[in-house]
């Protein structure tokens, strides 16, 4: 038994058994182990981004971290981007990062790299191993960090602590503390602050937008009057009907003000006080009233169900009252016909999506009517984008796929976004994975121009336009689709697009539409 056997041991006996990987020669070994491991899958992606994307959207679904596989500094900063959205929404994931043996980096080879100032910024967590001995308890801490936190992990595995022997010896679980306990004190603070009588919201995140944790959620809000949000970037909500809605802080600034203008009282359960995406001459970094009181309920990490239970038990809110299931008859009102454009693309989607699909949502300014549209349908989890890198939603939805394999995944994909990590879709195809792709094809990069606007320009000149649009050549998404393994169409009116759509739901495997607006 070498170094790398050691590490696969480690990963499945704590049910890490799904490897997003692109190796190179510095991995072989641990290739060759994870080769010897049949309870381990194995899932190549053609570029890192890709990688740590569907590394992401496993774990949002399984509820447990897969492990990633990458080739020294180089192939962890191609991963980088997708490592700060996994981080933004506080994923599992272990990073397994090959790097020289230790005794060639004297050398200075052409791919060595710092690698652990590579890491550090979109990891919680970073080691380097040091002797093959210590890949076994350097794992399992790995393990318990990354379970702990919870967040991104990164071991950088030395070539020869890979090769290297170990001794033989039993391999355990690891055991994962217990998280920190909720303070008695948080919970009076928020029960006060709401009988107060003033104007108060309870912000939700992570666990706490479960569908079990939104029901207690929800009848806190409707025993008391509190205002029920959601910060503006989650990784995983439990939405649909039979589910309690909440509302989102809205990306554009003046709408996000507009909404929080009135909160005198802010408790939040995992989340952080909203502040604004980027800074605007004129307008406020931080979005709620200077004299808004902040309480924070729980932390991330914490049990937030339990500390949502607590709170309602502290303000008599009883079990069985019923919690509010709102509905509107938005998904009533006839499909549009004609030409195609983003609103349709959201209330077609909304209205037949299947029970129980996993939407992975990259559409960014062409899906903004898809959240409150989608509050009325079937049961389903939305997945978001939510640390600003774009190029997440193809291998997102593939991860997710992967860890829910009866569920259809259904990816909003901008298309200036998509392009960024197009190659995902050969995963899609390679493990035949239940996805369909929705391109909204405007071609251009149309949230950079609602920014100039932002910043006060109004007329695009001949440089900005070419900046700013992703034409000339327009983008062929079926000649790219079709040469990476995907089926796919094209739609330019809704009545193309349910066709399409209706065709995709009834098979399986990977499919794009290229959705024309």
């Amino acid at each position: 038994m070498n170094g790398a056997d050691r590490l696969c041991d480690v990963l499945l006996a704590n049910d890490v058994d799904v490897c997003f990987a692109n190796p190179g020669t510095s991995e072989m070994h641990f290739v060759a182990a994870l080769d010897r491991k049949p309870r381990m899958r194995c899932v190549l992606g053609l570029f890192e981004g890709v990688v740590t994307g569907a590394a992401d959207g496993y774990a949002r679904m399984a509820d447990r971290p897969a492990a990633t596989l990458l080739h020294l500094g180089p192939g962890l900063a191609n991963g980088l981007a997708n490592l700060h959205n996994a981080r933004r929404a506080h994923t599992p994931m272990i990073n397994v990062v090959g790097d020289h043996a230790t005794y060639h980096l004297q050398h200075d080879a052409p791919l060595t790299s710092d690698i652990e100032s590579l890491a550090r910024p979109m990891s919680h967590w970073v080691r380097r191993i040091a002797d093959a001995e210590s890949v076994g308890p350097d794992t399992a801490a790995a393990y318990q960090a990354t379970m702990s936190l919870p967040g991104i992990t990164t071991l950088i595995l030395p070539a020869d602590a890979a090769w290297g022997a170990v001794s033989e010896r039993p391999i355990q679980r690891t055991v994962v503390p217990k998280p920190e306990p909720l303070a008695a004190e948080a919970v009076l603070a928020a029960a006060n602050a709401v009988r107060s009588g003033r104007r108060a919201a309870l912000m939700l995140t992570s666990r706490a937008l479960r569908a079990d944790a939104l029901e207690i959620a929800g009848r806190i809000a409707e025993a008391t009057g509190l205002r029920l949000t959601a910060q503006a970037f989650n990784g995983r909500i439990e939405r649909g009907v039979g589910r309690v809605p909440v509302a989102r802080v809205p990306y554009p600034i003046d709408l996000a003000l507009e909404m929080l203008r009135d909160v005198e009282v802010l408790i939040l359960v995992g989340a952080e006080v909203p502040v604004a995406f980027f800074a605007y001459p004129g307008k406020p970094g931080r979005l709620v009233r200077d004299d808004c009181e902040v309480i924070e309920l729980a932390q991330l990490g914490q049990d937030l169900k339990g500390a949502l239970a607590w709170l309602a038990d502290e303000l008599g809110v009883r079990p069985d009252r019923p919690a509010p299931i709102l509905r509107s008859a938005a998904l009533a009102d006839p499909l549009p016909a004609g030409r195609l454009t983003a609103d349709a693309i959201s209330r077609v989607v909304a209205r037949m999506m299947p029970e129980n699909a996993i939407i992975c949502d990259e559409a960014i300014t062409s899906g903004r009517q898809f959240f409150a549209l989608s509050q009325d349908s079937v049961p389903h989890d939305y997945l978001h984008i939510t640390g600003g890198s774009i190029g997440i939603g193809i291998p997102l939805a593939a991860g997710a796929a992967i860890a829910c394999p009866d569920r259809k995944v259904i990816g909003l994909q901008a298309d200036g976004s998509g392009m960024y990590t197009v190659q995902g879709l050969w995963t899609q195809a390679r493990e035949n994975l239940d996805v369909i792709t929705i391109v909204f094809a405007n071609r251009a990069y149309a949230i950079l121009q609602g920014e100039m606007r932002n910043v006060g320009v109004n007329e695009f000149g001949r440089n900005a336009q070419r900046m700013l649009t992703v034409d000339e050549p327009a983008l062929d998404w079926l000649a790219m689709a079709r040469g990476l393994g995907v089926e796919a169409g094209r739609a330019s009116t809704v009545e193309e697009f349910v066709r399409l759509f209706e065709g995709a739901l009834l098979r399986r495997g990977p499919f794009l539409i290229e959705a024309v607006l």
